[in-house]
């Protein structure tokens, strides 16, 4: 096991950092255009814990508030160059012309930056997304030629562009559910499986196993299988390359992992949580899918339970009801709209109720997420982190961890981890929150 590097130890981020992702779709034109408009000052990053948080550092009475791009040795806005792949062989431009998340002007702003970003033929299989089919595909005689195919797109947009470091982030659609099969269990499988074509393994693993094999952090944006299996594991330890997913944590899952953390520090009971989500854009139609709907509903379902634990409080939780829907409604685009109906119980057993309406742009919220995820894995392969880095949790739905460990879904306990991740790195002291030490003298105590 490498050592983690920390404060001057860590490479600075010198150079270009190239940005490689499956899906020039909605929430990626969407990212591309914000990142693109900062640069320029024509628009705010809001969102971006990157780009506009501030991290606390030493006692509250020190008032140490410092931004975080300037604490701890993120790449720079105007040092990210990107590309990536598509089953669309539409620009940027003409994607998010389509996409119509951002207002004509916002793109028109950025038309010359946009249009000089062409995807890339896509490794694609409809057997994992029904619902589209598009003609800019790669062909190959088995899978480890289409992964081959893919690390000489990578080798090619490094020389071109170039790129000093590389990250790899998912933001396409959500494929249809499935299981580690024997294929997943080692690498030495999983690599036979390729030269063997299984059909066990996804278009994501394939590109997941290109950008591992070279050594790249994989993002997984979307709630299926990719990297959480064995196979891809061992690959990542390896190659010594970071990982991290699934599902960008926007919209209704936010919303849950902010509400029921409070309702299970307050001891008030649930019995039941109805949610349900109006969405048009090509992620909804997607999702009305059957077998693509599968995989974002178990990366939703599994929120709740450890936030609320009824393994622990039993009486409070152990009978919750849990219903989710997602219908797809063309007119609505990309502004998603959630219903969450929830049942609690108070005092004496009396029932109460918390109704929420959500009227969200998705691709508006996942954006931020994608920007930090990325500067964030870069940050740590810099830092000799590899594997899973569960510190990121505070930006999925269903959180990678390690095996015999269950994940934390809590947003605000994420985001203490995450930041005392980062104080870590730096060599600054941790925050514990108990405030103890102002009222007392803890070393004289001891």
């Amino acid at each position: 096991m490498s050592k983690i590097l920390r404060g001057n130890e860590i490479p600075p981020a010198e150079g270009k950092l190239g940005v490689l992702i499956p899906g020039i779709g909605a929430v990626t034109t969407t990212l591309l255009a914000g990142v693109f408009s900062s640069r320029k000052g024509l628009a705010r990053p809001l969102g971006s814990v990157t780009q506009t948080g501030k991290i606390r550092l030493g006692k509250r009475t020190e008032k140490r508030m410092v931004p975080v791009k300037e604490f701890v040795p993120l790449a720079n806005l105007q040092d990210m160059v990107f590309g990536g792949w598509d089953i669309f062989p539409d620009t940027a431009y003409q994607a998010a012309s389509r996409a119509s998340v951002l207002e004509r002007s916002h793109i028109e702003a950025v038309k010359e930056e946009l249009d000089s970003i062409v995807p890339m033929k896509a490794v694609f299989n409809k057997e994992y997304v029904k619902r589209l089919d598009g003609p800019n595909v790669k062909t190959g005689k088995n899978k480890m030629d289409l992964a081959e195919q893919l690390m000489a797109d990578i080798d090619n947009f490094k020389t071109k562009n170039k790129v000093n470091r590389v990250v790899m982030c998912w933001a396409a659609s959500t494929e249809a559910y499935h299981q580690s099969a024997k294929v997943h269990y080692s690498l030495k499988e999983f690599e036979e499986g390729l030269k063997a074509d299984n059909p066990a393994i996804a278009p994501s693993q394939v590109y997941a196993y290109a950008a591992l094999k070279k050594g790249i952090p994989y993002l997984n944006g979307a709630p299926h299988l990719t990297t959480d299996c064995p196979a891809l594991m061992e690959l990542a330890n390896e190659t010594h390359s970071p990982i991290c997913g699934k599902d960008f944590k926007t919209g209704q899952t936010l919303m849950k992992t902010i509400i029921a953390p409070g309702l299970q520090a307050r001891l008030l009971g649930v019995s039941g949580w109805f949610s349900t989500n109006i969405l048009g854009n090509r992620d909804g139609e997607v999702l009305d899918d059957p077998d693509s709907f599968k995989s974002k509903e178990v990366s939703k379902l599994g929120v709740l339970d450890t936030i609320l634990r009824p393994d622990i409080y039993p009486e409070l939780y152990k009978d919750l009801y849990h219903k989710i829907r997602i219908n797809y409604y063309p007119p609505r685009g990309d502004n998603k709209e959630s219903w969450d109906n929830i049942d609690i119980v108070g005092w004496m057993d009396y029932p109460m109720q918390i109704k929420i309406n959500f009227l969200c742009r998705d691709s508006i919220l996942a954006a931020p997420v994608m920007l930090d995820l990325i500067l964030f894995a870069d940050l740590a392969q810099r830092a000799g982190m590899y594997g899973i880095l569960e510190w990121l949790s505070f930006y999925f739905k269903s959180p990678m961890v390690k095996e015999g460990l269950y994940p934390e879904n809590d947003l605000f306990v994420q985001r203490t981890k995450m930041e005392n991740t980062l104080r870590y790195l730096m060599k600054e002291e941790l925050i514990h929150h108990t405030g103890l030490d102002y009222y007392y003298n803890l070393e004289e105590a001891e």
